[in-house]
């Protein structure tokens, strides 16, 4: 039986009042053995008897551990503590979690409190949807590449201590991920029973447990990522700013992805998604795509679609789509405002004068002759400007920044410029264009985001940032900096990749040879592993300069635990297991993933004739060599006998081996071979094999790891290989059918979500925005497979196949069609066979 707990001899009076606050008297007693707390709930008792008299055990309850909370705070007042106190008895916060929170926050915040902020800090109120919550898991467990069920209690625990699930119901969170792994990884399977605990010897301690690890952090909740402001926490010039920013955004992170459309995007892009569209998410928050579309020169519509294409395919449903041509109007007025202010001048000095007048050949700025021009007069000649009087260089808007700062990006930027080339969307409305530097940070103010990501290279343009969203005393943004993605052995500048493109060294900006998103995606890279691959990286402000044998490593791990196996032969050489007869014929149903039971089977022809890999056999047998030689035995895989080889034939020309003769160990105890090898089978009624057309495989296109400025000249040769003998067992066509049947029905379900969802206009409008459609989700792509003991592979665009085109009802090989599989990435094993 336990001690009831002793009160402080001191204390004991308080025992009668803190019960009269509703504590049983084990809690009133066990109140007042901290006498720095009881002196807190004391006070707490006397300065609001009426209202915390008589209360019921649980809400009292909260008002002791709320006592001692505040007993260790370093600083707080009476009123602050009174107002935690109020929503304790409001019933707006119901447990201890959410008072700690509480007090943090009234601690860190003087009076008044923003009641809208300590709300949303404290969990007050909050709900979620059971399908936001599904949401919320599945992208968690996509995103970290959770690999079974072994994760369980890790991701739950990940999950509940997240900005974004930390007020959810702990109940609901679990159930939901069980939901999650259940359809991830299927049944948990029962855990074996734990063998007898060996004795240790004698004389030897017996040897303790490793302490299990602790949970694994999210990308975003630690680093870079993990320690950014709060919303509302970057400084303003007047506080008002602040009120409406939060008041616009609820208190909520809001980020934008901001592309220029002047190209596809590359790897590195996906960094930027990433972060934007993941930080946002995990905080349950908002992500813009932004198109940043202020260069008419440059910008094609192709690109914009690509954009949208390239962030859906990756996972990430942009809130708003939005341009940077939306707000040209306002722009325009932001900027005669600057001119009024003095802060903007209209200059008529060549490109040449303006480099010279910034210092970049002597280092040191000097002004420009048109600086203290009269704002007036800035005022017409900028009316003029937008009304045509002056063809491109001829003038341009410069800020008024600060020539004695040592940062070059305050030495009057230039704010607008002349250009005569016709804008996708506003055509010939204008004749002046708002520079990068104007639009951005201002854009970023007009759509109240919270958070501005972007990186290192524009650490100095924080500064100009800052200065320009003051000098016009409009809400400001905060922008931070993170570290950019490089692939080592690559290249990622648009300009070198159209170079390749247009000299023909590659064939278009989607040869998968290349880094661009749609290059990766056709080759057949799952957009999971690229989230995988960049969250594992983590977020900080040192560039990431990464091999690509790295990258490669994380898209096998992602397929292994994913992609069905299929067998195949690149090289086939034929075998003819003579002791079978002509017309035999054993269908076999095999497993397409040994370890994941839920992908399926398929079902193939085991007959006398078949193929193995002409590399599987060799006329001289060794020791240390375990597969087929004369007189050898070797197994198939999934066959039901091993095969003997009784003799081959060669061409009598080249002396190349044409055919093995071998037989087959269906007779009597069978010797288990020690080593396996793939094959398919001939069977003409079946199907198999599947004859590829093309098989590529795709090489480093450079010799070096660092690419050279004169990138032309490190190109490696023969780095595309095109097999055009290959064979693939005949579950090709049910797995085909199967993947693109599913990712058909996945596109359209996000589609209709995100068109409900999102403000993503909707096919058929006539809206100029990209849409958001099922068909940019499905691609032959989709049809992804491991060739068993060969590599990792996927259907390429060029493929023709009238059975896989939706709502064909024809099956298997038609004649006309043409099949490409594009290697996306080898296996392990390959260095070893090498």
């Amino acid at each position: 039986m336990s001690k009831a707990p002793k009160a402080d001899a001191q204390l004991d009076h308080l025992v009668p009042l803190f019960t009269s606050m509703g504590l049983t008297q084990a809690k009133a007693l066990e109140a007042t053995k901290a006498p720095k707390s009881a002196a807190v709930l004391q006070d707490i008792i006397d300065t609001n008897k009426d209202a915390v008299t008589g209360l019921d055990e649980k809400q009292a309850t909260l008002i002791s551990n709320l006592a001692v909370i505040v007993s260790k705070a370093s600083a707080i007042s009476t009123e602050q503590r009174d107002y935690v106190v109020e929503a304790v008895l409001k019933s707006k916060l119901k447990s201890v979690d959410q008072i700690t929170a509480a007090v943090k926050y009234v601690e860190s915040n003087k009076l008044p409190i923003d009641e809208v902020e300590f709300n949303n800090e404290c969990g007050v109120g909050f709900s979620i949807s059971p399908e936001d919550l599904y949401a919320r898991v599945n992208e968690y467990v996509t995103m970290n590449n959770i690999a079974g069920w072994a994760s369980l209690g890790t991701v739950v625990n990940a999950l509940k201590a997240s900005p974004a699930l930390r007020w959810a119901n702990a109940l609901d969170v679990k159930k939901t991920v069980d939901v999650v792994f259940l359809e991830k990884f299927g049944a948990k399977e029962t855990g074996k029973p734990k063998a007898k605990e060996a004795k240790p010897a004698a004389g030897k301690p017996k040897k303790e447990e490793a302490p299990a690890p602790p949970p694994r952090k999210s990308v975003f909740e630690e680093g870079f990522l993990g320690q950014l402001h709060k919303p509302g926490g970057n400084p303003q010039i007047h506080p008002h700013l602040r009120d409406a920013h939060l008041a616009a955004t609820g208190g909520q992170v809001w980020t934008r992805f901001p592309p220029e459309p002047n190209g596809y995007l590359h790897i590195g892009h996906s960094k930027a998604i990433f972060v934007n569209f993941g930080y946002a998410a995990h905080h349950g928050g908002k992500c813009y795509l932004r198109y940043d579309d202020t260069n008419p020169e440059k910008e094609e519509a192709r690109y914009f679609e690509s954009i949208l294409e390239m962030v859906r395919w990756l996972g990430f449903e942009p809130w708003k789509i939005t341009y940077s041509s939306d707000y040209f109007a306002e722009l325009y007025d932001l900027a005669v405002e600057l001119i009024k202010r003095d802060k903007a001048y209209v200059c008529h000095c060549t490109q040449e004068e303006i480099k010279i007048d910034r210092g970049e050949k002597r280092g040191q700025p000097r002004p420009c002759i048109h600086r203290n021009r009269p704002i007036e007069e800035s005022l017409a000649e900028f009316e003029a400007m937008k009304n045509g009087k002056y063809k491109p260089k001829e003038a341009n808007l410069r800020m008024k920044q600060d020539l004695e700062d040592g940062n070059p990006q305050m030495w009057d930027l230039t704010a607008y410029r002349v250009l005569e080339t016709p804008h996708h969307r506003t055509h010939d409305k204008w004749k002046i264009y708002p520079t990068y530097d104007f639009t951005h940070c201002l854009v970023d103010s007009i759509e109240n985001i919270s958070h501005s990501l972007c990186t290192t290279e524009f650490i100095a343009s924080r500064q100009s940032y800052d200065w320009l969203c003051d000098a016009l005393e409009v809400y400001k943004p905060r922008q931070s900096e993170y570290g950019r993605l490089n692939l080592e052995g690559s290249i990622m500048s648009k300009r070198k990749i159209a170079a390749l493109v247009d000299e023909k060294f590659v064939n278009g900006w989607d040869d998968p040879r290349l880094y661009t998103l749609i290059a990766l995606r056709r080759r057949g890279v799952p957009p999971g592993a690229i989230v995988s691959f960049v969250s594992t990286l983590g977020v900080s402000t040192s560039a990431s300069n990464i091999e690509i044998a790295r990258f490669d490593q994380t898209v096998r791990q992602y397929l292994e635990g994913t992609a069905p196996r299929l067998l195949m032969v690149m090289k086939p050489l034929k075998v003819t297991i003579e002791n079978l007869p002509e017309d035999y014929c054993l269908m076999i149903e095999k497993p397409l993933h040994p370890k994941v039971p839920e992908v399926g089977t398929s079902t193939i022809p085991f007959t006398r004739t078949i193929y193995i890999e002409a590399e599987d056999f060799r006329t001289e047998d060794s020791p240390d060599y375990f597969r087929l030689a004369p007189g050898k035995t070797v197994g198939l895989f999934q066959a039901p006998h091993p095969i003997t080889c009784l003799s081959y034939k060669t061409n009598p020309a080249t002396g190349e081996v044409t055919e093995l003769i071998c037989k087959l160990e269906n007779e009597g105890p069978a010797k288990k071979p020690k080593a396996f090898i793939q094959w398919v089978a001939e069977h003409s009624p079946s199907g198999s094999p599947v004859r590829v057309d093309e098989t590529r495989i795709f090489h480093p296109l450079f010799k070096s790891d660092r690419v050279p400025s004169d990138f032309r000249s490190d190109i490696a040769p023969d780095s595309l290989e095109v097999v055009k003998t290959s064979f693939v067992e005949v579950g090709f066509w049910s797995l085909a059918t199967k993947s693109l049947q599913e990712a058909r029905q996945d596109a359209k379900a996000r589609t209709e979500k995100a068109t409900k969802d999102n403000f993503i206009a909707e096919p058929g409008s006539e809206s100029d925005t990209p849409m958001a459609t099922s068909e940019q989700l499905v691609g032959n792509e989709c049809v992804r497979f491991q060739g068993l003991r060969v590599a990792y592979f996927a259907l390429d665009k060029d493929s023709r196949i009238a059975a896989l085109e939706e709502g064909s009802t024809v099956k298997g090989r038609q004649e006309g069609d043409f099949i490409v599989l594009n290697r996306i990435v080898s296996l392990k094993e390959d260095a070893g066979k090498a």
